[in-house]
């Protein structure tokens, strides 16, 4: 028998803040590398799309880690639809903007 994520009492969906733990635990057992951090969270027709910062590579020093940035696609119960790298860079990497 198949076990429901908790809900918070609407329609079987599931909050923000679960989604990303969610996302961020199955992401860290699919790639085997630990999640720095969330990047972005938004909001989608059927679920949600989770933005996360994946360790990729440790080096010494750690400002020439190499980090992936990964587009995760949650739908609203919090089961992982999928996840592709959509960029990768060095910690020290400074975005321009």
């Amino acid at each position: 028998m198949a076990t429901k994520a908790r809900s918070n009492g609407t329609n079987g969906k599931v909050g923000a803040t679960r989604i990303v733990r969610r996302a961020v635990e199955q992401v860290r057992e699919l790639t085997g590398r630990p999640v720095e951090g969330v990047l972005g969270l938004e909001r989608v027709d059927d679920g949600w799309v989770v933005t996360l910062e994946v360790v990729e590579l440790r080096r010494v020093p750690d400002s020439t880690d190499v980090l992936g940035s990964y587009a995760v696609t949650v739908d609203s119960s919090g089961e992982l639809e999928g996840y592709m790298r959509t960029r990768r860079y060095y910690r020290s990497q400074v975005e321009e903007g």
